[in-house]
């Protein structure tokens, strides 16, 4: 693993955090390399159900491309798998938190963007900032499907930051904490899931992604296929069978 990131197992927990906090987390060519590794890892981890994804410091979540190390290089168009992308270049079928504790900008908008769900302190600032620096944001080609159009055409044009607050009005985060209790409140979450049926969540997540380009009829018959093995699984008897017995139930993912 990168020293730039770092990857510990809390429970069923993996955080990933990014440890670059005197550049704001920027995502430079050993953070690249590491996320990528980190989440490589967290895939292949048995004991691993949610992955949580920040970064160090009070400061940054990540505050984007590393610009002093692109103009060094002179970084034309970056390839395609410059930095994690879930589910367009790196797969992740088990879910995913960003954490995010301070600046989400450019490349660090990305990052959250592409995390299923998003906790956010109330110090944390969202901004797509490619405009003001004369680059491009192609990742974000889904966010119409994410914020209104208008809302989305605002943060791409201006390069304004919006808020977390307003962020969470949107629908782009979906908890507001203070930044004291951001860890904790980020752990609970990810606990609450990885205490579920581990093949309906991840059948779930699925199901969202796959279905989100499709008509309505082809979106259930899709959501059927993939529904199927869970229904059919021993884990959909243990449900029923240990809420009749009155106890926990012991998910075997299978």
């Amino acid at each position: 693993m990168s020293e730039a990131v770092g990857y510990e197992l809390r429970g069923p927990v993996a955080w990933v955090t990014i440890q670059r906090p005197e550049t704001r987390n920027a995502l430079s060519l050993e953070v690249r390399t590491g996320l990528f590794e980190a989440i490589r890892r967290f895939s292949d981890d048995a004991e691993a159900a949610v992955l949580v994804l920040t970064g160090a410091g009070e400061k940054a979540f990540c505050a984007g491309g590393d610009l002093k190390e692109m103009a060094e290089n002179s970084l034309q168009v970056p390839p395609i798998d410059f930095v994690p992308q879930f589910q367009r270049n790196i797969q992740v079928d088990k879910p995913v938190i960003a954490a995010v504790n301070g600046v989400a900008y450019a490349g660090g908008f990305l990052l959250a963007q592409n995390c299923d769900l998003v906790v956010a302190a109330e110090h944390a600032r969202f901004a797509i900032t490619e405009v003001t620096v004369g680059r491009g944001a192609p990742w974000a080609a889904p966010l119409p499907w994410m914020l209104p159009p208008k809302v989305a055409m605002q943060l791409l044009i201006t390069g304004e930051p919006i808020s977390a607050s307003r962020a969470y009005e949107l629908g782009l985060v979906n908890e507001v904490t203070t930044a004291g209790d951001l860890i904790e409140r980020t752990q609970r979450l990810a606990e609450r899931i990885a205490g579920n049926a581990p093949l309906s969540v991840t059948a779930g997540k699925r199901m969202l992604y796959r279905t989100r380009e499709l008509p309505l009829a082809e979106a259930y018959d899709e959501a059927e296929r993939i529904f199927e093995s869970v229904y059919l699984s021993e884990d959909a008897q243990e449900g029923p069978l240990s809420f009749r017995e009155k106890r926990k139930p012991n998910w075997k993912g299978r």
